[in-house]
């Protein structure tokens, strides 16, 4: 009998997706209080800056670089005290993310202030780079939005580099939470079911998608998210892919799930459309051919990655 459980493609989903190529070392065993004050301390040290959800960049007019080395930092008045530590290089070089404190109207015209999801969209940053991004937003978001202690409402202390806040008051500990969301493609062999919230892009359709809730697991969260948003009962689920997202600090958990019934009764408060597109169809949308300019996510959403992965695999 052959062992299947680990058999894979060569190269991971997840990998295909923005934000998800970090690959810094993290070493989260080794997070004293004072690592960050430590990391600065090695001239080798670089920081990204970051604010109101743009990551400040330097540019020439054509190339673009996130790294500031610690002297540089001073007249962007970065908030030092609120420094990251997100990990290492191969070599032990140091990686920190910083929030700026110069707001981004105020910058020089050598530094642009670009939102994260311009940044992955047009390719601005290496995907190793948007990885670390994705972490440093998410850490610098959450320490932002929690520092009072939930217990007992005093300031709390950001510790361990950004990983940890401890209020002195009370001595309890916080730590960084990531919102799970589920995100699935209904597919049979002929059709996948795509909708259209008012907020998109003109004429794009992507993915359902919606936050898993407390005691829920993924699969129950995929059937239960469809049925609630397009009235389509879904039978088996497959996981295919994870996404980082930053906005604040998620993780779009990417599924398959198989309909069991075809009808669509939409819940018209979330969606102003859902449909059934044949396959065809969709691979005009994903190529930007389609007669009535219907699209699809851009690359790097994991949307689009379960999308393209259906039109070129189909399901077994």
């Amino acid at each position: 009998m052959t062992f299947r459980l680990f058999d894979a493609p060569s190269r991971e989903p997840s990998q295909f997706v923005g934000f998800a190529g970090n690959r810094l070392d993290r070493q989260s065993e080794n997070r004293a209080d004072d690592c960050v004050e430590t990391a600065l301390a090695d001239p080798r040290a670089r920081l990204m800056l970051m604010r109101e959800g743009r990551l400040y960049l330097k540019t020439d007019g054509e190339a673009f670089d996130p790294w500031y080395a610690a002297a540089e930092i001073g007249s962007l008045g970065a908030l030092r005290g609120g420094t990251i530590l997100l990990g290492f290089e191969d070599d032990g070089q140091p990686l920190l993310a910083a929030p700026a404190g110069t707001a981004p109207e105020e910058l020089p015209d050598t530094i642009k202030a670009i939102d994260y999801r311009s940044v992955y969209m047009q390719g601005l940053i290496d995907p190793a780079v948007l990885g670390a991004l994705a972490q440093g937003a998410a850490l610098l978001a959450w320490n932002d939005s929690h520092r009072f202690c939930s217990k007992c409402g005093q300031p709390s202390e950001m510790r361990a580099g950004g990983y940890r806040r401890h209020c002195p008051a009370c001595g309890a500990d916080h730590f960084p939470r990531t919102d799970p969301v589920a995100i699935m493609l209904t597919a049979t062999r002929e059709k996948c079911l795509l909708g259209r919230s008012p907020r998109f892009a003109p004429g794009m359709y992507s993915c359902l998608a919606g936050f898993i809730e407390p005691g829920e697991t993924i699969e129950n969260a995929v059937r239960r998210e469809t049925f609630e948003e397009a009235g389509i009962r879904i039978g088996r689920v497959v996981y295919h892919a994870s996404q980082p997202w930053p906005f604040p600090y998620s993780l779009m958990i990417g599924c398959f799930g198989e309909p069991l019934d075809e009808e669509i009764r939409p819940d018209l408060t979330e969606l102003e459309d859902c449909r059934w597109f044949g396959r065809d169809e969709v691979r005009q949308m994903l190529e930007r051919t389609h007669p009535e300019e219907l699209t699809t996510p851009p690359a790097g959403a994991i949307a689009h990655t379960l999308i393209r992965t259906w039109v070129e695999q189909g399901l077994d």
